[in-house]
């Protein structure tokens, strides 16, 4: 199922909605795709959500604006990927789930647009009701993109001062528990950003656990990359944390 979620200057932004088999109120995931703000499509986490539907969650993977279909710079990211959790929460009756079990993910650049929407205050489209959060209750970030401000080589991406929309920059406490995925070889998204993030998180009191994946690089959990083992392995550890959560229900 697809649905428009926003309507933006340039243009509508659907949803790609993946629904569990059952009658019951249930948690929700949205995901958010790779490309460093430039490019990508949801189709990238598409097997994430099939997973997580068959799982019992209703599992989603949003568009939003991106530089070489829009124009635009990740300010409108962030803003987008507010404005789908927010989506979610304000249809959380229509969509039979629980709106204080909502969690962003992403992966790469989405990472960056899922980590900011549990950590980056303001950044909302002005014509959105503040009155429903658009902080998501949980996040499962693939090696994000956590502080904009330490990649001096993105810098140009960024019109205005990058520490606006880096979270490593926002930790502070009662942020949503966090999972991250990252490869110790990455060499795009530096794991000591990881590190770092995850120390920062656990100094302010927040649940962050770190899941470091020995001698791998960029877009290493991807679904068909390789032998598909780590593909494999991040899913299952991603289950185990939203079965902590109680987002799922134990296997």
């Amino acid at each position: 199922m697809q649905r428009i979620y926003k309507t933006t200057p340039q243009g509508e932004l659907a949803i790609h909605i993946f629904e569990p088999d059952t009658n019951e109120q249930t948690a929700a995931i949205v995901f958010f795709f790779g490309g460093g703000w430039t490019g990508g499509n949801p189709q990238q986490f598409f097997p994430h959500c099939q997973y997580l539907a068959k799982r019992g969650m209703l599992a989603t993977s949003a568009e939003y604006r991106i530089k070489s279909k829009h124009n635009t710079s990740p300010y409108e990211c962030v803003e987008d990927g507010k404005s789908a959790v927010r989506w979610l929460r304000t249809h959380a009756d229509e969509l039979n789930i629980d709106p204080n079990r909502i969690a962003s993910g992403g992966g790469s650049a989405g990472g960056h647009v899922g980590a900011c929407t549990g950590t980056i205050p303001g950044q909302d489209a002005p014509d959105e009701d503040m009155a429903i959060s658009s902080r998501p209750n949980a996040m499962v970030l693939f090696n994000p993109v956590v502080d904009v401000a330490g990649l001096k080589r993105l810098a140009e991406r960024f019109p205005r001062d990058p520490r606006e929309i880096s979270p490593f920059q926002h930790v502070c406490s009662n942020l949503p528990p966090t999972i991250i995925f990252h490869g110790t070889d990455d060499t795009t998204i530096p794991y000591e950003q990881a590190q770092r993030f995850t120390k920062a998180m656990h100094k302010a009191g927040n649940t962050c656990e770190l899941c470091a994946y020995e001698g791998k690089g960029h877009g290493f959990f991807n679904y068909g990359r390789d032998d598909g083992s780590a593909y494999e392995q991040t899913v299952a550890q991603m289950d185990d944390f939203l079965v902590q959560l109680g987002y799922l229900d134990p296997k």
